[in-house]
């Protein structure tokens, strides 16, 4: 198996892209990430801020607890920490940095509902989309987020605009191209690849997100659900996958303060594209080598469904994730290209639907049950079963059933996000 050089260091480049370090919830961490830069823009505290923002990220940001804020939540609370204690050349681990000093600074502010105006911005066909405007005595200044969580487009200071890049509704921070990831090739590119160039990419992966996952299986987080499959169903390699997964996501919803390393803009994507795998590796005793292949697996064919998906919708991104370890333990286990595509389809014919409502301690269930449908679809697929083309959304390829998944996602569940975000913010 060989994969030409133009998509290898395509690849490559999707892998740098995406997998990196974020402290808690990326969502409040863009939102720190926004206050930090206006901070720095204005070069001074504001006295008042302005937040308007899309529904996704209203979605995401109002239930979780937030790393280095001791147990606090809330939009407010996270600008208001990126602007007192952030550091925005350290991205999405801007929180980092937070000292004791600016929680309390955070707390005197929140307790103000003046000192913080928050709205939807509902003309925006943007998934994530932020704007925060702060107003100081001298000064004020405006700051831009679109599309990614990172990707300032546009900076004002007093009238003068320090940085407009003129982005569409429609663009958005220049990727590399998505549309070359196909499953036949993410199995060649892995099988294929040289380990010097992923492994700075994967190790980071493996030790941060093994070792929240080890927090939240050793301490008190959310609702405890790693622990609670762990204690009541045994340590058969399967619920063990599950298990661990679900306790990362435990410990960084509920505001640990471990970072996690992302996928698609997502640690709890992070979390289940890697953790599942890793277990696996361990148990069966497996080389380095072949954990890092599995990885480079599991992470792009997550983010192949992530593309038609969008990075914020209706739909669940643990499905995506989790279908993306069962496909990589499949082939981690020797599984070839049908059985690694029987895995992915029998997946998405089992949880695809799963609602995104928000980030909150419910998100390990779901990793959970994704989790257990991924290892049901790999079970099934050792053992030439599969669900066939014409069963609900399932098509005749692989790619196919990955295209409706993205479309139903991205188009169809767009009501339902609306409805879902309603009733979130009554």
């Amino acid at each position: 198996m060989c994969i030409d050089k133009v998509k290898y260091e395509n690849y490559i480049a999707i892998l740098e892209e995406e997998l990196v370090p974020a402290v808690g919830c990326t969502e409040p961490a863009c939102l720190a990430l926004a206050g930090a830069k206006l901070r720095d823009v204005l070069g001074e505290v504001p006295e008042k801020i302005e937040v308007r923002m899309s529904g996704n990220l209203i979605k995401n940001t109002k239930s979780v607890t937030i790393p280095h804020s001791n147990g606090l939540k809330g939009i407010a609370t996270a600008v208001w920490l990126g602007i007192f204690g952030g550091e925005a050349d350290r991205g999405l681990a801007v929180l980092s940095s937070v000292k004791e000093k600016d929680i309390e600074n955070t707390k005197e502010r929140i307790a103000d509902a003046s000192c913080c105006v928050v709205e939807l911005l509902d003309k925006t066909p943007a998934k994530l989309h932020l704007i925060v405007e702060g107003t100081s005595k001298q000064s004020h200044a405006l700051v831009e987020i679109l599309h990614t969580h990172t990707s300032f487009v546009r900076i004002e200071k007093d009238g003068n605009i320090l940085l407009d890049k003129g982005v569409s509704a429609e663009g958005g921070e220049t990727l590399t191209d998505r549309s070359l990831l196909n499953v036949r090739d993410i199995l060649d590119f892995a099988h294929s690849v040289k380990l010097e160039d992923v492994e700075p990419i994967l190790r980071p992966q493996v030790e941060h997100n093994t070792a929240i996952a080890e927090a939240g299986l050793t301490e008190d987080y959310g609702a405890s659900v790693g622990k609670v499959l762990l204690e009541n169903f045994g340590n058969a390699v399967g619920n063990v996958a599950r298990a661990t997964a679900a306790a990362a996501s435990d410990a960084r919803m509920d505001g640990c303060q471990l970072p996690v390393v992302i996928n698609s803009g997502s640690g709890n994507q992070g979390i289940a594209a890697s953790i599942p795998v890793i277990v696996y590796a361990r148990y069966y005793e497996l080389s380095e080598e072949k954990l890092f292949r599995a990885l480079c697996v599991s992470n792009l064919v997550a983010i192949h469904q992530k593309t038609g998906i969008g990075r914020l919708s209706a739909y669940c991104g643990a499905v995506s994730a989790a279908c993306g370890s069962g496909a990589a333990i499949t082939y981690m286990l020797g599984g070839d290209y049908e059985e690694v595509c029987d895995t992915i389809t029998n997946t998405l014919a089992n949880v695809s639907g799963i609602l995104c409502d928000g980030a909150k301690p419910s998100c390990a269930a779901k990793i959970a049950s994704s989790v257990d449908a991924a290892i049901m679809g790999l079970t099934m697929s050792f053992t030439a079963l599969k669900f066939l083309d014409g069963d609900g959304i399932v098509k005749s390829n692989v790619e196919e059933t990955i295209s409706v998944i993205g479309n139903i996602a991205s188009e169809g569940m767009k009501k339902t996000d609306v409805t879902v975000i309603n009733h979130m913010i009554k």
